[in-house]
């Protein structure tokens, strides 16, 4: 076989992989959108479910969806961005950074039905916080974690070493050319996984059914439980009370993670210009 005939086959693949990608995508999309779009109004959005939690709106779910979503983003933000800043800037790279990297990569496969049931056993019972927000958030940041410090200390790297040098020259220490200088530089890759990081928590079910709750409340305290769309949707669907509104919310949700994912990638967008 020439190489131009196989370089056909392989530009040919790789369009039909492509574009079955898209396809299906779409097929998702349309699908979602011709059996939920009847649902969606200001009643639907901002009002709370009614008789059997099946008729009604679906505020108080998505009120303590950004609520336990913004709580885990506080825990994780941190944590991760410290965690990145000593691997990148101030661990010597060795065996334990690759064992640290190992484990964030481990973590980040861990099935999140798994970290339901690790979150259900360790703070909702083993803790004694019971099904709150506080639970939840604590679990997602498990999931959150990989994502938001591989991203960060990526970002990192990717700054250019003259600026550092410069920040040298002029009398800095190193945690003045890392706060100064090299995290601002870094902040829009970081912003971009953290709204990564923000819409994988938005879209899951797993851990939050275990750790929150399926109470519809109001959350006002982290220690509160609540109903996140996802399980709401869960639930609509699963006992097919109310297949409108299990539409209804799940084009809600879908057009929440599409904009998180869109906004990573505006950001991304931002910083490769720069």
């Amino acid at each position: 076989m020439s190489k131009r005939i196989a370089n056909q086959i392989a530009l040919a693949l790789l369009w039909t992989s492509a574009l079955t990608t898209v396809a299906v995508l779409f097929a998702v999309i349309l699908y979602v959108v011709v059996n939920g779009i009847g649902q969606l109004s200001l009643g639907f959005i901002f009002t709370w479910p009614r008789g059997v939690n099946a008729e009604g709106g679906v505020w108080p779910t998505i009120v303590s969806t950004l609520y336990v979503t913004a709580l885990a983003m506080v825990i994780v933000t941190p944590i991760a961005i410290l965690a990145a800043v000593y691997l990148a800037e101030y661990a010597v790279q060795g065996r334990l950074v690759s064992i640290i990297r190992c484990a964030a990569d481990t973590l980040a496969s861990v099935p999140s039905i798994v970290m339901g049931l690790f979150g259900l056993a360790l703070f909702v019972e083993a803790a004694h916080i019971g099904f709150s927000m506080l639970s939840a958030a604590l679990a997602l940041t498990f999931l959150m974690l990989p994502i938001v410090m591989r991203t960060t200390e990526e970002a990192i790297r990717a700054v250019p070493k003259y600026i550092r040098w410069g920040s040298y020259g002029l009398g800095a220490t190193k945690w003045q050319t890392v706060r100064r200088t090299v995290l601002p530089a870094a902040m829009p890759r970081i912003l971009t996984g953290l709204i990564l990081a923000t819409g994988r928590a938005v879209g899951e079910t797993a851990v939050v059914i275990y750790t929150m709750g399926q109470a519809i409340n109001m959350p006002v305290s982290p220690l509160d439980s609540g109903r996140p769309m996802t399980v709401h949707l869960y639930l609509l669907a699963m006992e097919g009370i109310n297949l409108p509104a299990a539409y209804g919310t799940a084009l809600l949700l879908m057009i929440m993670i599409l904009g998180f994912n869109l906004s990573a990638r505006y950001l991304l967008r931002r910083t490769r210009k720069v």
